[in-house]
């Protein structure tokens, strides 16, 4: 039987188990990234195992979060990053080089390889034909030591896309359309490979802003074929020796199938508060607006500039907008500048902000109280602006355009013609703020600003586990509301009591100090529980402030990994009607917990307070129980570690 591309990855990278959904199999990982806002709790991570250098083919470290310095706390950060990287063999991308994404992919992604990087979009490689994989910083911690990463078999659902787009019609209107078919939990316990004719109608940057935004779908990531686009990208950037062709054989079997005919599309739009609130521009044109944003690792390419500089030549900005543009990356900076579309659109009015992910995470041009928000953006949650109250709107960088011009939501097709742009034979090569390992590793000594402090200890979970309930939250809870990103909180990343003050903030302003006195306890929730970023965080505050088990009807998936990490216990409802059997307050016993885990007894929660019993499942395969056992996976590898040191020995 022919194989799919992810059949072919998987079985090249296969360390053990079988390729059979529902499985759990472990594959070896190529290379790594990470971002700041990640990073320093992944490194802290891995300089706790002693390994004295990375494993990975490549292992890149990236500044592109925590770039407004408004205190000491970010550049400290930065400090200890490339010190870090220079000493165990990491390359070191400055701040001010652009976001990991957009960089990873123009020159460091390679086909057919494997990527885990410490952010939920990594999957924006898959455009370029890898397995990318946006995952816990502790992830990759293990990954940089040489460890395999485990993954339960997902379904491979084809994407077949047929035709071409019409003009105006974009690669995010194609994700849009998926998403409002899908829903963000739609991809759960998936991987989505595209194919078909209509593949070879879309550039590399087009299908990376598609497998970028997969990651909203829940999917453990997206794939595109290496063909002759991928050739035609990486010539351009000076790496064709690294392409290889890659594609499904004809005889490849699928899951499941999605087709979509491009030509059939038309400018989409995602309403507040979710990307999968999805309608056509043309319903809701003529809504008012305050700002329009473009940029984030979903739209902010050399083609996407180029289109935006094209539609602002010769016009103004609405009065009434402020339209802000974030470059992904140096090198689409310093190309525009040197063709003259930077000064088209300064010309126009847009106020050209720092090559990093700024408003995307909330770093940054929050729009008015009340204000509606338009953006080229992967994430419209609530509250992630910066204003609480905020209306934000997904589209197109056309309609992002078309809209700061009008100064309502506008449909780029009005426009008038087309736009093509013409792309240079190549790339402006320039990787002089990418900055090579040390070739005298042990020379270099870390840096460590007084914001930096140690991993909080994990105890092993205890034969029976108790406690009050300390929060009961609803459907479709994000990281964002579990642990808030901005300004104010992320340059606490690498601080772990200070950052873990946030918990909840804008859920229940009393969350934390509840938990403080109450001496932890669990969490209940709905459907898609932790949905959203990669930040460990959203585990490893809770975990410090005495979380044991969280409860809920679904997990997405990457949370649900970090809260195993960080040994919490991830249970869902057997029965999704006893969440009505819980609330605040509430005092409930897992009983004889961890000996009903090792033996797959079923697990009883007793709600004390109201004297019931309902039963709760879990999909967690026994290496994951090992690892709640101790308490977490940095005590399970440390384990490990011992017990090959002693077979050396």
């Amino acid at each position: 039987m022919g194989k799919n591309i992810v059949q072919k990855i998987f079985s090249s990278h296969l360390v053990s188990g079988k390729l059979k959904v529902g499985e759990e199999i472990a594959i070896s990982v190529d290379q790594t990234l990470t971002q700041d806002a990640t990073g320093t709790m992944a490194y802290l991570q891995f300089e706790a195992m002693g390994i004295p250098k990375v494993k990975t083919k490549l292992s890149v470290s990236y500044v592109d979060h925590n770039t407004l310095q408004t205190g000491f706390e970010n550049f400290d950060d930065h400090l200890f990053l490339q010190s870090i990287a220079k000493k165990y063999d990491i390359y070191f991308s400055k701040p001010g080089n652009g976001i990991c994404h957009q960089v990873h992919l123009e020159r460091f992604s390679v086909p057919g390889e494997t990527l885990l990087g410490s952010d939920s979009h990594t999957p924006t490689c898959g455009g370029l034909g890898m397995i990318a994989i946006g995952v816990g910083g502790l992830d990759v911690a293990i990954a940089m030591a040489g460890g395999p990463f485990y993954i339960t078999m997902p379904k491979v659902v084809l994407v077949k896309l047929s035709g071409a787009l019409r003009p105006w019609v974009t690669a995010k209107d194609v994700i849009l359309e998926i998403l409002r078919r899908l829903t963000v939990k739609g991809g759960v316990g998936k991987i989505f490979e595209y194919g078909g004719e209509g593949v070879k109608t879309l550039t590399v940057t087009e299908r990376a802003t598609i497998t970028n935004m997969g990651a909203e779908l829940g999917a453990l990531t997206s794939i595109f074929p290496s063909d002759a686009q991928t050739k035609k990208y990486l010539k351009m950037q000076g790496r064709e020796d690294v392409w290889t062709p890659l594609k499904a054989d004809a005889s490849a079997k699928y899951d499941e199938v999605v087709e979509i005919d491009l030509s059939t599309l038309e400018p989409l739009i995602a309403r507040p508060h979710s990307p999968d609130n999805v309608c056509k521009v043309s319903e809701i044109k003529g809504t008012k607006v305050n700002q329009v944003c473009i940029g984030s690792c979903t739209n902010s390419s050399y083609h996407d500039l180029m289109v935006s500089a094209s539609m602002l030549k010769g016009r103004s900005v609405h009065p009434d907008v402020s339209l802000t543009i974030s470059p992904g990356s140096r090198q689409v900076l310093e190309m525009i500048s040197q063709n003259g579309a930077l000064a088209d659109m300064i010309a126009a009015g847009a106020r050209i902000i720092e090559v990093a992910c700024g408003p995307c995470i909330g770093m940054g041009q929050a729009p008015p109280s009340g204000g509606v928000s338009v953006r080229s953006f992967n994430r419209n949650f609530e509250g992630r602006s910066g204003t609480a109250d905020a209306q934000v709107y997904l589209v197109s960088p056309e309609t992002a355009i078309a809209t700061a011009i009008n100064g309502v939501i506008s449909d780029p097709r009005d426009f008038g013609d087309p736009i093509v742009i013409k792309y240079p034979k190549s790339f402006i090569i320039d990787d002089s703020l990418i900055i090579p390992p040390s070739e005298k590793l042990e020379e270099v000594s870390i840096i460590r600003g007084p914001n930096i402090k140690p991993l909080p200890k994990k105890e092993p979970m205890p034969d029976t586990v108790k406690g009050d309930v300390l929060l009961k939250v609803g459907d479709n809870i994000t990281t964002d509301h579990i642990m808030p990103a901005g300004a104010k909180v992320l340059p606490l990343r690498s601080n772990i009591p200070a950052i873990s003050e946030f918990v909840f903030e804008k859920v229940d302003k009393d969350f934390v100090k509840r938990a403080k006195e109450k001496g932890g306890g669990f969490l209940i929730g709905g459907v898609n529980y932790g949905q959203g970023s990669s930040r460990e965080h959203a585990a490893l505050a809770p975990r410090y402030l005495g979380v044991k088990a969280v409860i809920v009807k679904s997990f997405a998936r990457i949370h649900r990994a970090n809260l195993v990490n960080f040994g919490i216990l991830p249970l869902t409802f057997e029965n999704e009607n006893d969440y009505n059997l819980f609330d605040l307050g509430d005092t409930i016993e897992l009983p004889d917990i961890k000996n009903r885990l090792k033996s797959k007894t079923k697990i009883i929660i007793k709600n004390i307070t109201k004297s019931e019993e309902v039963k709760v499942t879990h999909t967690l395969t026994p290496r994951e129980i090992d690892i709640l056992c101790v308490g977490g996976l940095l005590n399970y590898q440390a384990q490990i570690c011992n017990v090959c040191k002693k077979e050396d020995a």
